[in-house]
Order: C-alpha cells, then structure tokens, then sequence
C-alpha cells in the first residue's frame, strides 16, 4: 500500500507494556521550566541500557498550571519496581536543583501512587502549604521556596510503538524524521524518548558475534552495508534509514502518535518506504499495524 507515493509495509509494531508517571514542572520562565525538563528526562532513551524512558510531553501555559507560570509535563516510563526511584532521583536530582522551578501531579493515572517525599530535604524548615487548591511542601533552598506535591500518578501504559523512515538521502530520512516528531508533538500522553525523538542506531536483540552483547546494530537496515547483509530490508534507493519510538499513557495514544507521524513523514520529498520494527510476539501483546495509520 502506498500514502502519497510512499510505500507502507503491510506490517506492525510491537509495544510492551511499561508503567508511566507524569511530573508536571514550572518555573518562572517558559525557559527554566525547559531547562528543568530537559534535565529530568536525561539519559531516558531506551531501557536496552538506562534506568527508564522519559520525555516532554508538552508545554503548559500558565492557565493550565496549579500555580499559574509557564510549565512542562514530561513523562516517565519504565518497570512498576523501578517507577518510584525514578521519579524521586529525577524529580530531587535535576529539578529541584534548577532555578524557581515547583513540581505537580501531572494525573498520569489513578491506578498507582508514587510517593516522594522530599520535604526531608527542609531538614525541618519545611512546611505545608496550598497552591491552586492542592496540598503541597514548601522547602527552603537558596534561591527562594521550592514547592512539590508529593503523590504522583501513575498508570499502565505502552512502550515500544515505532516506524521506520526510509530515505534516498540522508537528509531527506532527516528531515522526515523530524516532520514525524513535531507532529507527534501535538498528540497528548505520548513522548519520543530519543535525542530529538529520533533513533539513528536501530538495534536488535543479541548479537552474532560478541556473545556478551545484549544488544548490537541492526544490521538488516544499515544501508552502508547493504551489499554485505544477504537479509537485507534495504531497497538499492535507500541511503538513510531513522526510527521514531513513541511511548504512551494507553495504546490509542500511541497509535495515534503512529499515524501522525506516519503521514507527517510521507509528505516530505525523497521518502522511498516507511516500515516498523516487531519481534514475532515475543517483545510484548500491542500491535500498531501501520495499515491503520491510514
């Protein structure tokens, strides 16, 4: 099949299910609030080697806030043992380190409340107080009063929905890339946890060679060695190939951050095919079929 003259797989993604926390940070400006939420979801790209996978989910203007400034949710994605630790190191370590920054429940859920109790950190200066009608801590730092709101939600969501864009540049694969993610951008409960939201070494499970890997290229869609690989899913036009992976609150959420930049990508000159990344079933129950993405 085919959306405006690029070929689409007959095939799908396989998701996995993870659990997923939203922290909702502000600041005094829209600025620092990036910065904190830059900072929070750092090394979060994939579970193959870090602690989680996190994301901005959008930006917040102050009318959406508790406390009426400019604010980021961002999103924390990983096992329910490790949910708690991650929202705590992130949330202690990399914002209430940064500049007039304050922390919310973003409401991810209802299903699991994550507890971080930083108002410790007051070492008995700290004190309770009520922003926009929620109860909240209010801790002494330096640069003023750092408020948090200490039950965070949580909720069963999916990781691991993916496409794969494949140009005949590399800029062309590039620039598609990044069409897909800003439009992925406008689609709520979903990040792109990647640098830019874009994956340039796909991997697969294992390796051939070096048996203490647990993860090696995928060499299936390197189009450098394509004449090397008797396997090989790239077409003789392919130079460049970039995955976008999208995480999400629920599998309709993910899906529809699918067909946003499915058909974001498919717009951009110089796109040849667009496919997806499965393992049989064996990954996990969620199915994208990019067929749907139509």
């Amino acid at each position: 099949m085919e959306f405006n003259g690029v070929i689409l797989e007959d095939t799908y993604a396989e998701g996995f299910p993870v659990w997923v926390a939203r922290v909702v940070i502000t600041a005094v400006t829209k600025e620092w609030a990036y910065k904190a939420a830059t900072e929070a979801t750092g090394f979060a790209t994939s579970t193959i080697g870090c602690p989680c996978e996190a994301g901005i989910e959008k930006f917040l203007p102050p009318a959406e806030t508790p406390d009426n400034r400019p604010g980021f949710s961002i999103l924390i994605c990983c096992s329910k043992k490790a949910l708690k630790e991650q929202v705590l190191e992130r949330v202690s370590e990399c914002v209430l380190t940064a500049p007039t920054t304050a922390v919310f429940n973003g409401k991810a859920g209802s299903e699991e409340i994550i507890p971080i109790k930083l108002h410790f950190f007051g070492d008995g200066y700290e004190s309770k107080v009520e922003v926009g009608g929620i109860q909240c801590w209010s801790i002494p730092i330096m640069g003023g009063d750092f408020i948090v709101e200490e039950e965070i939600g949580a909720v069963k969501g999916v990781a691991g929905g993916n496409f794969l864009i494949m140009g005949d540049s590399q800029m062309s694969a590039l620039i598609a890339a990044q069409a897909a993610v800003d439009a992925i951008k406008g689609v709520p409960g979903t990040i792109t946890p990647f640098p830019g939201g874009v994956v340039s070494s796909g991997s697969k499970v294992g390796s051939k060679k070096y048996k203490f890997m647990g993860a090696s290229t995928n060499e299936k869609f390197c189009p450098t060695i394509r004449e090397k690989v008797e396997e090989t899913e790239i077409p003789e036009n392919v130079k460049a190939v970039y995955e976008i992976v999208i995480d999400g609150v629920d599998e309709a959420s993910v899906m529809a951050a699918m067909k946003a930049g499915v058909q974001a990508a498919c717009r951009v000159p110089g796109v040849v095919k667009i496919t997806a990344g499965n393992y049989g079933g064996n990954l996990g129950p969620f199915k994208f079929h990019l067929k749907d993405c139509l």
